[in-house]
């Protein structure tokens, strides 16, 4: 029973005021073991493949079809690849494969891990404005983010593969499904995200430190692009299982 909970068992809905997305590049050989048999790594070039960072603050989270008062708000934190499912169909299907997972609240921890399989975990989170720069930060799990809320023409970070905005847009997500695998019955459970208006604007990153990047033991990621989405309509489908051929 607690299983089947787990499967996202129905459609959820939430409102982002924010959307902060850091997309770290390494050769592809570095992050296939981080992945399950069933997917395989959504790269570019054939040869980076992507783990990105999400911050967001959701307001009014809910099952759908709830009334908005009885939704929450919380700050969420998503480590997550970028990959992609061969379905029953033959259908290739672009999303994420969830590393770690965290809030701000022990509410959301609770109900995070009784209905999702995200792992999720409660830290702090302090967030601060100044001079058009924005900070984000945990203590307890090490990481701190400072960008600028206010440049134009915005170059992409050094070391990019990416050409342009344009090219890097493609993987700045979100992208439409995120899997989770078990292993053991080898059934893959998919779900949808539906979202509206999602223009990403460029950011410029001025300094960060992840320490959860750090126990992957990747090395030298490069920073492939930053981008902020701000005031998204946004829900997540009822979980969806097929048996993995």
């Amino acid at each position: 029973m607690l299983e089947f909970l787990k499967n996202h068992p129905f459609a959820v809905e939430a409102f982002f005021e924010s959307s902060l997305v850091l997309t770290f590049t390494v050769p592809k050989e570095q992050l296939q073991n981080l992945i399950p048999e069933c997917l395989e790594l959504d790269t570019f070039q054939d040869k980076w493949a992507f783990v990105a960072v999400a911050m967001v603050q959701t307001k009014d989270l809910r099952p759908k079809g709830f009334p908005k008062f009885m939704g929450n708000d919380f700050f969420l934190i998503g480590y997550r690849v970028f990959v992609r499912y061969t379905n029953n169909t033959g259908k290739k299907l672009r999303g994420l494969y969830i590393l770690k997972s965290e809030t701000n609240k022990k509410k959301m921890e609770f109900r995070g891990n009784l209905f999702t399989h995200y792992n999720y975990s409660t830290t702090d989170i302090q967030q601060t404005e100044k001079e058009n720069l924005k900070e984000i930060q945990s203590i307890k799990s090490k990481f701190k983010i400072v960008f600028s809320t206010a440049e134009e023409n915005i170059p992409l970070p050094q070391g990019s593969p990416f050409a342009d905005w344009k090219e890097a847009r493609r993987f700045a997500g979100p992208l439409p499904f995120t899997f989770t695998y078990n292993k053991k019955t080898k059934e893959v459970l998919m779900i949808e995200g539906v979202r509206q208006n999602w223009i990403p604007k460029p950011v410029k990153v001025v300094g960060y430190h992840f320490d959860f990047l750090n126990t992957l033991k990747l090395e030298n990621p490069i920073l492939a692009n930053a981008f902020i989405i701000n005031n998204i309509p946004y829900y997540w489908k009822k979980g969806k299982t097929e048996q993995w051929k």
